[in-house]
C-alpha cells in the first residue's frame, strides 16, 4: 500500500513580513484555510492540521473548520517565536508548552490530539521526554536527509537529519533522530537535500518534480510514506506596506536564515502556490496512493499493515 501524509502547518506567520502577524493570521483564517480544505474535498483527501496555540487564541473557530471534513487536529506547539522555540527550551518549559497547546486543540476540536511538529523543526534531546509526558505520541519535526538547514534557524541542531532514519522509527528517548525504545513514533518529512514542502515546490517547481518521482519510487520499493508539509500562508495574497522584520542577531544567521530565506519564500504565493500544489496531489492519485491523517497511519503501523 502507497501512503500520502499531507500535513499543514497552522501558524500566523507573514511571509511578507518575516514575522507573527495578527493581519496575516486572519487571511489564514478566512482565505489560506478554507482554500486548502476545498481541495482536500474535491479529492476526497484525509489530511493532518498541526496548529500554533497562538493562532487558536486569535481565533478559536479555526480548529473547527477542519473538524466537519475529518482531518486530524494537531498540535504546533504553543509558539512560533524564535526566542521560544522548542531547541532553546528546558524539559519543564517544552511540557508547559505542549500542555498549553495540548488543551486549546482539545477544547476546540473535542478529540485528543497525539499528533505534534516542532514550530521551525527545532527540537532538543528533552523533547521525546517532554512528548511522553504529555501524552503525545507521533512527532513529525525530523526531515531526514534533508540538506537546506543552513538556511533555517536551529541549523546546528538539524545536522542530526542527515544521519535519520527514512523510514518511520519510534525514537530513542533523549533524540528524536535515533530509533529507540520510546512511545513516540517518528514520521520523517519527505527529504532528500531538498524537501518535499510547499515552500521548495513554489521556489523550485521542476526541480520538486523530479525529487518526487523519486519518493514515489521509493515508497513503492520500501513502503515509505510521503510526508509533504505547507501551510495556509502560502496561499494568501498579502498587501503590507511594512518593511521586512530582522530576526537574527548574528550577520550570517541574518544573510542566510532572514534575508536569503525571505527573498525565496516570495514565490509562487496565493492561487499559483495553490494551483502547483494541486498539481501535486492529482500526480500522487495516479499514482495510487492512499490519503491518511498520522494518527491513522499510526494505528495501522501498530497493526502490522507496513514496513518500518
Amino acid at each position: 500500500m502507497k501512503i500520502a501524509l499531507l500535513t499543514n502547518d497552522v501558524e500566523s506567520t507573514s511571509l511578507a513580513l518575516n514575522d507573527l502577524n495578527k493581519a496575516t493570521a486572519e487571511k489564514v483564517f478566512y482565505e489560506g484555510m478554507p482554500k486548502l480544505l476545498e481541495l482536500y474535498k474535491k479529492y476526497d483527501i484525509k489530511t493532518t492540521f498541526f496548529f500554533t496555540g497562538e493562532i487558536i487564541e486569535l481565533f478559536p473557530e479555526i480548529v473547527k473548520l477542519v473538524i466537519p471534513y475529518g482531518h486530524e487536529v494537531a498540535s504546533h506547539g504553543y509558539s512560533h517565536k524564535p526566542e521560544e522555540a522548542f531547541d532553546l527550551l528546558s524539559l519543564e518549559e517544552q511540557c508547559n508548552q505542549l500542555k498549553k497547546s495540548k488543551s486549546l486543540l482539545e477544547k476546540y476540536s473535542n478529540e485528543e490530539v497525539v499528533s505534534f511538529r516542532a514550530p521551525a523543526l527545532r527540537v532538543n534531546k528533552d523533547t521525546p521526554k517532554a512528548l511522553c509526558r504529555t501524552g503525545f505520541l507521533i512527532d513529525s519535526s525530523v526531515a531526514s536527509q534533508r540538506f537546506d538547514f543552513f538556511l533555517t534557524f536551529g541549523m546546528n541542531n538539524k545536522l542530526k537529519w542527515l544521519f535519520a532514519p527514512r523510514l518511520p522509527y519510534f525514537t530513542s528517548e533523549t533524540d528524536l533522530t535515533k530509533k529507540g525504545n520510546s512511545k513516540i513514533l517518528e514520521i520523517p518529512i519527505t527529504a532528500l537535500i531538498f524537501p518535499y514542502i510547499g515552500t521548495t515546490l513554489r521556489i523550485f517547481p521542476k526541480l520538486t518534480q523530479l525529487f518526487r518521482n523519486f519518493f514515489i519510487f521509493e515508497s513503492k520499493l520500501s513502503g515509505k510514506p510521503i510526508n509533504f508539509l505547507t501551510h495556509p500562508n502560502e496561499f494568501i495574497n498579502e498587501n503590507v506596506s511594512q518593511n521586512f522584520t530582522r530576526r537574527a542577531k548574528g550577520f550570517i544567521s541574518y544573510i542566510l536564515a532572514d534575508k536569503i530565506r525571505y527573498l525565496l519564500k516570495q514565490k509562487n504565493l496565493g492561487s499559483f502556490g495553490l494551483d502547483l500544489y494541486e498539481k501535486e496531489i492529482m500526480v500522487l492519485i495516479k499514482n495510487g496512493f492512499k490519503f491518511l491523517t498520522l494518527k491513522q497511519y499510526r494505528e495501522l503501523l501498530i497493526k502490522g499493515e507496513f514496513y518500518g
